[in-house]
Formats: C-alpha cells, sequence, structure tokens
C-alpha cells in the first residue's frame, strides 16, 4: 500500500529540489537559513503526522498512539522510507532524550562537505510529528550528519528544557554523550 501524497495534503519533491532550496538558503542568509528550514519542517509536521495516521489505519494497523515502541518502529521506518525520506531506528541516550538515526536518510547530501549538520526541515519536521506523538512540545536537534561525512544522521528529541542544557554544554565543547550523562 502507498502513501496517498495527494489526499494527505503532501507532494514529492526531488531530493535535489531540496539541497539547491537548502544551498541557496545558506548562500545568501548564512546560519539564518537552519532557522527557516526548520521552520517550514515544522508547519509541515501536522500533514506528515495525519499522513502516517492514515497510512496506518488503511493497513489496519491502529493508530500511532496505540502501537508499541517496536511497531511504531517498524511501521514508522516503512512509512518515511516509503515517503522518499529513509529508514529511521529509534533510541534513547541515559533515558534523557530519545535517538533517531539513520544511515540512509533522504534530506542529507553526503557530498556537500557541510561543517554542521544540515537537516534542517527533518528536524523541524520531527519535532512536531513526534511532539504529536509525545502531546507535548518537543525540540530536535542533529548531531550527527551524513552531509558534514558522518556514517549516520543522529537526531536528539527532549523537552526544550533538557534540549537547551545539551545545546548549552555542547557550545562549551562538550559533546553530545557526554552532555546527557550529566543530565
Amino acid at each position: 500500500m502507498t502513501i496517498d501524497l495527494t489526499g494527505s495534503g503532501m507532494l514529492a519533491l526531488t531530493r535535489d529540489t531540496l539541497t539547491a532550496l537548502r544551498t541557496a538558503l545558506v548562500r545568501d542568509t548564512g546560519a539564518a537559513a537552519a532557522g527557516y528550514l526548520q521552520e517550514a519542517g515544522y508547519a509541515g509536521g501536522q500533514s506528515l503526522f495525519d499522513a502516517f495516521r492514515h497510512w496506518l489505519a488503511a493497513r489496519g494497523r491502529g493508530t500511532p498512539e496505540s502501537l508499541s515502541v517496536e511497531s511504531f518502529q517498524r511501521e514508522a521506518t516503512d512509512f518515511f522510507r516509503q515517503a522518499g525520506w529513509g529508514s529511521l531506528e529509534l533510541g534513547a541516550l541515559d533515558d534523557a532524550v530519545a535517538t533517531l538515526d539513520s544511515s540512509d536518510w533522504g534530506e542529507a547530501d553526503p557530498g556537500a562537505g557541510a561543517e554542521l549538520p544540515s537537516c534542517h526541515v527533518s528536524a523541524g519536521l520531527f519535532a512536531d510529528f513526534f511532539g504529536r506523538l509525545a502531546d507535548a512540545p518537543l525540540a530536535v536537534m542533529e548531531v550527527e550528519c551524513r552531509s558534514r561525512g558522518d556514517g549516520r544522521c543522529r537526531f536528539l528529541l527532549g523537552s526544550t528544557e533538557v534540549m537547551q542544557r545539551i545545546y548549552e554544554s555542547m557550545a562549551g565543547g562538550e559533546d553530545y554523550g557526554s552532555a546527557t550523562k550529566s543530565l
């Protein structure tokens, strides 16, 4: 069963389109591009979550909230892969934050040679998508990215307070693993 893009309020874009958009925004707006792209991703989170909900129902799998962690991971990976984004592996670090890992994430551009993680649209999408699942606001930060040569894209998800503390620790030179241990 495929995803009904039109009925879900979604459309297919090529990776080249997303890469060109990110490149142009970074070129013309510098570091502000990350915020613009995250905002755009966040705006699409509700439609993506609704599409996931309908996709699950059409497959007879229930609702996102009714799935076990293992079932959710399997179904979310199938959904995101079918939508062209790639696979996801859900996990946690020290019970402080959730992790989303992907070795084939669609927004990443392995040839980009980026200095920083740059899957900004995805970070925004995940914040809204998983915030709806958690029924609470979440913040998302990408800490590893295939666009900068890492072997995977890794996103951290947590409350805004927790993620702010991790961000501040990282800004002070600490790696994200150590920052989560100190929470």
